[in-house]
């Protein structure tokens, strides 16, 4: 593994080819090394959750960190920097997996606890808000169709809605890991800047594809 200063890591991760990968393949590596150790805190080891949360969290924090270069300030070792990154991440993935497999009965044992996002639903929406929901995914749609080659739409769907590993999602593709994290990176950053202009936000994206 090559040792690199802040400046290198930065200048890597933004270039092209043999520099870019091993850069990446590096950065994956000091992530699935400090992460399992962080992540005993809150889960045991033995848990079934917790090396899926280890490998989903390391992709999800490699296209986090791409997407966010710009914003390292070099107050810390770029590496630091990207630890924080995981650990939220991590936090964040294990707060909604709790969720989402929480049993009817530890729901009702903590009456004080928020309900899961699923029972927030208005099954009785008006038929304005439904209108503007509609009209909303219809925008969405159009969006993926402007912005998104069709392999960009793929890897969405391959890895934000059927939790494909990227390793299989990879082969699926005909490509390799690292090439799909750049493309998923440049389907991110059209994505960020179209919904801007659009005046909408990632869950209605979210929204478009579940109900797809």
């Amino acid at each position: 593994m090559t040792t690199r200063t802040n400046e290198a890591w930065l200048n890597d991760l933004r270039s092209t080819g043999t520099p870019y990968e091993d850069a990446l393949n590096d950065l994956r590596a000091i992530i699935q090394k400090g992460l399992p150790y962080a992540l005993t805190r809150w889960l045991s080891s033995d848990d079934p959750l917790f090396q899926p949360l280890v490998d989903e969290v390391t992709q999800e924090t490699l296209l986090r960190v791409l997407d966010q270069l710009g914003t390292f300030e070099g107050r810390s070792l770029f590496t630091t920097w990207v630890h924080k990154i995981a650990i939220r991440i991590a936090l964040t993935e294990l707060r909604r997996k709790r969720w989402r497999d929480a049993s009817l009965d530890e729901l009702t044992e903590n009456e004080d606890a928020p309900p899961p996002p699923g029972l927030l639903a208005d099954s009785h929406a008006s038929p304005e808000t439904s209108a503007e929901r509609s009209d909303m995914l219809v925008r969405v749609r159009r969006i993926l169709e402007d912005e998104l080659t069709p392999k960009q739409r793929e890897a969405l769907v391959l890895l934000g809605l059927q939790d494909m590993p990227m390793e299989e999602a990879a082969k699926r593709m005909k490509t390799n890991r690292n090439a799909l994290y750049k493309l998923l990176h440049d389907a991110r950053l059209r994505l960020k800047r179209r919904l801007a202009l659009e005046d909408l936000n990632p869950q209605d994206l979210l929204m478009a594809f579940e109900q797809k």
